[in-house]
């Protein structure tokens, strides 16, 4: 069984959102993971971390107004100025939480933007990222997301990414593989992970349909995550989903799949 990340965005939402490490500590979980920590001081999010034992696996950079329904702002030529201050941000976060890696959500696409532009601007954020990330010590990494959930989603598929990376010219950036959004978007699950190893640098899970917990949807987990041991990923797989009922409940699956 690979080593399991819990999605606190997603996952004990029963309690604060503080209270989150605690209770993925007392389930089991060695590393946690969330969409954005700045609405907290990273040094409350660093003792929670240090108290529990919990490794900072993963967390976005800033991504625009979350609650108006932005996802994202790396692709708004009109938003660099705003894109460039996230990054300094995401550096001060994820260097206080010991995080070495954060991924970049591209966002929706424009609608008075020519796609032409949209992808310069993507490109220069990303090669700009990319270097002051690295100057850190920390990885870049960017999600295919399907646009069944978010309609307009600029970077929706495994090759799209992988193309990007490659023009960026950046030996800094890479693919997290979110196994939920590449199921809805494109299929070949197995054969797509096997053939990108190297390039992907963190996955993620959930159900198809419905985005609950493994063994409720259509995707075979017990089958793919042995081959994705086989395959000797040693990074970590982030739990992303929406449990049917209370979290603690919905993680029977893991001890069913490690059976």
């Amino acid at each position: 069984m690979p080593k399991l990340a819990a999605n606190l965005s997603m996952l004990f939402t029963e309690v604060d959102f503080l209270d989150r490490f605690k209770a993925a500590a007392a389930a089991g979980f060695k590393g946690v993971e969330y969409l954005f920590p700045y609405a907290y001081k990273a040094d409350m999010l660093a003792e929670q971390l240090h108290t529990h034992g919990l490794t900072q696996v993963l967390h976005n950079l800033p991504a625009g107004r979350w609650e108006n329904g932005e996802r994202g702002i790396a692709c708004h030529p009109d938003r660099i100025g705003e894109f460039q201050d996230g990054v300094g941000q995401a550096i001060e976060y994820a260097t206080a939480l010991g995080c070495r890696q954060v991924n970049c959500l591209a966002g929706i696409a424009p609608a008075d933007v020519n796609r032409d532009t949209t992808r310069a601007t993507f490109i220069d954020n990303l090669r700009f990222a990319a270097e002051k990330l690295q100057s850190a010590g920390i990885r870049l990494l960017i999600e295919p997301v399907n646009t069944f959930d978010i309609p307009g989603f600029y970077l929706n598929r495994s090759d799209q990414a992988l193309g990007l990376i490659a023009e960026t010219g950046s030996n800094n950036i890479f693919l997290q593989y979110d196994i939920y959004h590449a199921q809805r978007m494109e299929g070949e699950l197995a054969a797509t992970i096997a053939r990108h190893l190297p390039q992907i640098a963190h996955l993620q899970l959930a159900d198809n349909p419905g985005r609950h917990e493994p063994g409720t949807g259509e995707i075979n987990y017990a089958w793919l995550l042995r081959h994705i041991d086989s395959l000797g990923y040693d990074g970590w797989i982030g739990c992303e989903y929406k449990p049917t009922a209370r979290t603690q409940e919905g993680l029977r699956w893991i001890n069913a799949l490690a059976a």
